[in-house]
């Protein structure tokens, strides 16, 4: 079982940011609107406040994430990732690196359930919009794009898809 207190400030920061950034990674593999984004984002929220286990960690984070969203805070913090070509690169980084962490500090049935939680929470953001099509005619649930964001999210947090 592991806690909050296993974790440094910054390392429980990360903790918090990665089921936003996980469901980030697929808005940015295939951009749609502003209401795409709205509807991928909010899909992201509700599967981090709702972890696909009992783990504490996996409890521990999603209840901090839901709190935070309770008082308009956000998740994200002070996160910021560059435009253009380099956000996938860089939030793909940022999963693996979250992903060492949770390896390291946590156990391995724990490490396992988180890196499924973030796999689901990229597939709710993939699944919450269509994309493409004009008018909604000819749109696709899950773009091309983002089922390849999909496999590589998986490869950073360490998940077989």
């Amino acid at each position: 079982m592991t806690n909050k207190d296993v974790f440094t400030e910054e390392e429980w920061a990360q903790l918090l940011r990665a089921p936003m950034i996980a469901g980030m990674a697929i808005s940015l593999a295939d951009p749609g609107g502003p209401i795409e984004l709205m509807k991928e984002t909010l899909a992201s929220l509700r599967a981090a406040s709702s972890p696909p286990s009992n783990e504490e960690l996996l409890t521990a984070v999603s209840h901090d994430i839901m709190e935070m969203s309770q008082h308009r805070q956000n998740p994200m913090g002070h996160y910021k990732f560059e435009k253009g070509t380099q956000a996938g690169i860089q939030i793909l980084e940022e999963l693996s690196a979250v992903n060492e962490v949770v390896s390291a500090k946590a156990t391995p049935g724990e490490a396992q359930a988180w890196r499924a939680w973030m796999v689901a929470v990229a597939q709710a953001a993939a699944d919450a919009a269509k994309e493409g099509g004009f008018m909604g005619f000819g749109a696709e649930l899950v773009s091309q794009g983002e089922r390849d964001m999909m496999t590589r999210v998986a490869k950073a947090v360490g998940a077989s898809q």
